[in-house]
């Protein structure tokens, strides 16, 4: 999974993001559609992401009346192994850091605090 999540780029994140969006596979048509909507690609930069992510394992390509593509790795694995290198990144493997860092820029709210608090006591149990 690490190995995998650190070869998505940017761009090849958006068309993931628009596949867990969907829930289920979604042929070419849908995918070009709502990346559209939201950014400015043509056909050829789209269908080379979708080519790209099929080439890293990252999407599988099924064939039906059009090929429909679904993800093989799963939003919450990317995001665990994004938060991973995150930490690892910027607070030196320091998820304390982290956490300080949010709550000294008060990106944290009271009930944020509270919710971490509850989930870390129900961990530790």
């Amino acid at each position: 999974m690490k190995n995998l999540a650190e070869k998505i780029s940017a761009s090849e994140l958006e068309v993931m993001q628009v596949l867990w969006e969907a829930g289920d596979a979604q042929p070419l048509s849908e995918i070009r559609k709502t990346l559209q909507t939201r950014f400015d690609w043509s056909d050829p930069t789209v269908k080379t992401l979708i080519r790209r992510l099929c080439e890293k394992g990252a999407i599988r390509q099924e064939k039906r009346d059009v090929f429909y593509y679904s993800p093989c790795l799963s939003r919450d694995d990317y995001n665990a192994w994004a938060a991973g290198d995150m930490v690892n990144r910027l607070f030196k493997g320091s998820a304390q850091d982290l956490v300080a860092a949010l709550v000294k820029g008060r990106e944290l709210s009271r009930k944020d605090i509270d919710e971490l608090r509850d989930m870390f006591r129900m961990e530790g149990e």
